[in-house]
């Protein structure tokens, strides 16, 4: 293999991206090298566009816009009264592609872990204004059954503990150390429909 810096440096950052490895991504470079016109210009475009123009909302992490507002947070057509709270964009597509909820989301951004992510870097903060401001009655807890799944989940539940909210979270059907995007739509709807209380405030 020729050692041409560019390709090198582009395998490497390919290999980084969700199940894919060196291999698979020797193979992603060449089909685009061979095809530069129909596939490296415009996917470099679009990256760029991509870059520039799409961040995630600093209200609820879901994806949006520079040039709009959130689609999520700003549901003009149907007012809900149910949040989902989920990890990551991947749980939310997957969520919503299952057709099981009808309600607002509320992304994360990750979960508390000992390395990386912190309790201050996640949108827990802005869930609790969301509750409160656009009075919901249920939060339903999303995060995967690993132990960061679960440790974030258990800091929601205290960080909502004195508003007036139902908190639950998924039940049967979800495997523990299961994460929420790699579910199928038989098992997210058993998790959604089976999904247990774990406080009532207004009781």
């Amino acid at each position: 293999m020729q050692n041409i810096s560019e390709i090198e440096e582009l395998i490497k950052l390919i290999s980084k991206l969700p199940g894919l490895g060196p291999k698979s991504a020797k193979r992603i470079v060449l089909k685009l090298i061979n095809n530069r016109d129909e596939l490296v210009k415009p996917m470099a475009n679009t990256l760029a566009q991509v870059y520039k123009n799409v961040v995630r909302c600093n209200s609820c992490g879901a994806l949006k816009s520079n040039s709009n507002g959130c689609v999520n947070c700003e549901n003009t057509k149907q007012k809900y009264n149910k949040i989902c709270v989920v990890e990551d964009i991947a749980d939310q597509w997957s969520i919503e592609n299952s057709n099981i909820f009808q309600g607002y989301f509320h992304i994360l951004g990750g979960t508390i872990s000992s390395v990386g992510q912190r309790k201050e870097d996640l949108l827990i903060n802005s869930l609790v204004e969301r509750v409160n401001r656009d009075k919901i009655e249920e939060v339903i807890l999303a995060t995967s059954a690993t132990v960061e799944g679960q440790t974030t989940a258990y800091y929601i539940q205290d960080s909502l503990k004195n508003l007036d909210v139902k908190i639950t979270k998924l039940a049967q059907g979800l495997p523990v150390g299961g994460e929420i995007e790699s579910l199928d739509d038989g098992t997210l709807f058993s998790a959604f429909k089976n999904r247990s209380n774990l406080v009532s405030n207004s009781d």
